[in-house]
Order: C-alpha cells, then sequence, then structure tokens
C-alpha cells in the first residue's frame, strides 16, 4: 500500500490511485468534477477549534500533532478512521487530500503517518523513553 499527501489545488493525476479529501471544509475554487474524489472524510479533519488554534500558531506543530491525534481517538472520528484503514488496505495506492498552504504541516501528513504506521517519538524520562534510548544505542556501538 502506497499513501501519498498532496494539495486538493493541485491536477489530480493517475498515479493518484483513489483520492481522499480530508478537509471538513470543501476548498474554495476547486468543483467535485475537477477534485475527482473517490472519498470525503470531513469527520477525519481536525474540529474547528483546533483548525483555529493551528492556524494562529503555526510554530506549535507537534503540540498540534499530539492534540489531533486525541481527536482521532474521540468516538465520532472512530468510523471515519475505520473507513479511512478499509480504503487504505482495499487500494495499493492512495493520496489524502487537503487544501492548506503548508504542504509539511497539516493534517493529511498526520494522517499519512498514522496509516504508516508511525509513532511519535518517546518524551520524558518513563520507561518507554529509557528503553527507545537503549535500543537506538545499541544500534550506534560497533560490533
Amino acid at each position: 500500500m502506497s499513501i501519498a499527501v498532496k494539495r486538493v489545488y493541485e491536477k489530480a493525476a493517475r498515479a493518484d490511485g483513489k483520492r481522499i479529501l480530508v478537509d471538513r471544509l470543501w476548498p474554495r475554487g476547486v468543483s467535485k468534477a475537477e477534485a475527482k474524489l473517490h472519498a470525503w472524510l470531513r469527520d477525519l479533519a481536525p474540529s474547528d477549534e483546533l483548525r483555529h488554534w493551528f492556524h494562529a500558531h503555526p510554530a506549535a506543530w507537534q503540540l498540534f500533532r499530539n492534540r489531533y491525534m486525541k481527536e482521532l481517538k474521540a468516538p465520532q472520528a472512530v468510523e471515519a478512521v475505520e473507513e479511512l484503514h478499509r480504503l487504505a488496505d482495499k487500494h495499493p495506492r492512495i493520496t489524502l487530500l487537503f487544501a492548506s498552504k503548508n504542504e509539511t504541516h497539516n493534517n493529511a501528513v498526520v494522517l499519512k503517518e498514522f496509516l504508516d504506521g508511525m509513532r511519535k517519538p518517546p518524551t520524558g524520562t518513563g520507561p518507554a523513553a529509557v528503553r527507545g534510548m537503549r535500543v537506538r544505542q545499541a544500534a550506534r556501538k560497533p560490533r
């Protein structure tokens, strides 16, 4: 399975596979015919409150990411997350579409990491952080 992330304003390509819009609002100036969507999963988008907060605090990417991941665990988002997993499992290539001008820090990037199985790096000094540090140190030691 291959997952791509792309602005909805970019021209659709055959290589996109199944195109899934993951924004709550329909992108301005884009017709449904132009978008060539397979699905629009509104409930996967960040809440309006979180979206407005991140727009006002663009440097707080990690905090946005953490808050957004918590929102994805909420009951209203669970069904949309399951639908996204079904689409990703069923199709060899999917493209997550977003409208944000920021191509590196947006909800579609978080969803791609989520689908790719990435986890946030360990923080703090708890057992998971210590274990992660030991694994990294062991990997660096020459044999």
